[in-house]
């Protein structure tokens, strides 16, 4: 039975989504709590990777399972074996055989949290980038829109992005102001490695007033990663939510 996992968890502790060697990511700690619970040597396929330090609300995962529990059960029973680890499973549910978690998905939603304020960070250091100085949010709105639609993104990601292309769809990025709270949204259907950081570090450097509108689309049009300002940390993005196609959402037995 194929099972639909949708997965919250602080990257604070973790070293990232994809597993590793060490067993210190975010999917080996899912694998080893799964296989506690259902006795069952499972991978977990995830929507998409996240960095160290990253979080997610809504990292979206596919799994098989011969044993085929209850949605309900599997969710509960796994949250168990994840403890003390901030890692949960918010939702299970059952899926169809052909929904996969990564490739089914119409487009991926991320917000990079930055707090700009002289006090430093008390309750949200590991959760936002703190910028003592006041950021320019209207001057970092305009010039994203700069970024958006079909382009050659080299300038912001990393050297190590494994991608075969650099070319990707930017569909949405937004600069809103929410009280100390500076908040970039950014909706595609697939990111380069590093480019919401790297998209979030350009616009603050719009936002402090050393580049203007142009000078972000010039890095864009130089296709040069030295061409990108301070990559913003990794502590203050959130994987928010994985779109798919109504019928993909279907459980099995609505399926035709």
């Amino acid at each position: 039975m194929r099972y639909r996992l949708t997965i919250e968890y602080d990257g604070a502790p973790f070293c990232g989504w994809q597993s590793q060697a060490d067993g210190g990511a975010v999917q080996d700690a899912l694998m080893r709590a799964i296989e506690n619970f259902c006795a069952e040597k499972v991978t977990v396929f995830g929507a998409g990777r996240t960095d160290t330090g990253v979080h997610a609300r809504g990292q979206v995962a596919h799994i098989d399972l011969q044993s085929a529990p209850r949605p309900d059960k599997l969710r509960d029973g796994v949250n168990y074996h994840l403890k003390p680890l901030p890692v949960a499973l918010v939702d299970v549910a059952l899926a169809r055989d052909d929904f996969d978690a990564r490739f089914s998905a119409l487009a991926r939603h991320y917000e990079y949290r930055i707090i700009s304020r002289r006090a430093p960070l008390a309750l949200d250091h590991q959760q936002a980038w703190w910028v003592p100085q006041p950021l320019d949010v209207a001057a970092m709105n305009d010039a994203a829109q700069c970024l958006l639609g079909r382009h050659d993104f080299t300038t912001f990601r990393s050297t190590q992005c494994q991608a075969s292309s650099p070319v990707r769809s930017l569909d949405r990025l937004s600069v809103e102001q929410r009280g100390d709270n500076i908040v970039i949204s950014a909706s595609a259907r697939s990111f380069l490695h590093n480019q919401v950081r790297s998209l979030a570090g350009s616009l603050k450097r719009v936002g402090d007033g050393k580049w203007q509108k142009q000078d972000l689309a010039n890095a864009l049009a130089a296709c040069d990663r030295a061409a990108c300002a301070q990559v913003a940390p990794a502590h203050g993005l959130t994987f928010l939510r994985v779109d798919y196609p109504a019928e993909m959402l279907e459980s099995p037995n609505q399926a035709k």
